[in-house]
């Protein structure tokens, strides 16, 4: 998909002990099991990853890989 998805994906193998082939594009925070302190965790991880400043409501247990990838791609670096 893109260097940003391969890198969430290996946030999610890292932090949540998932394998690579056990997540898609479509699959939701909610459909891979993740609670609000998961995603929480997730958003603080993506921060340091990425560099980007996320708020505790960018990430909804209801959104996509996919949507996560572009909400991180639109989100400027923070210097």
């Amino acid at each position: 998909m893109s260097a940003v998805y391969d890198r969430l994906v290996q946030l999610l193998v890292a932090n949540f002990g998932f394998a690579t082939d056990e997540v898609t594009p479509e699959d939701t925070f909610r459909g891979l099991e993740l609670d609000s302190l998961a995603l929480v965790e997730l958003t603080l991880a993506v921060q340091q990853e990425f560099g980007v400043e996320l708020t505790d409501d960018d990430l909804n247990a209801d959104d996509t890989l996919e949507q996560a990838v572009k909400l991180i791609e639109s989100k400027p670096a923070v210097a």
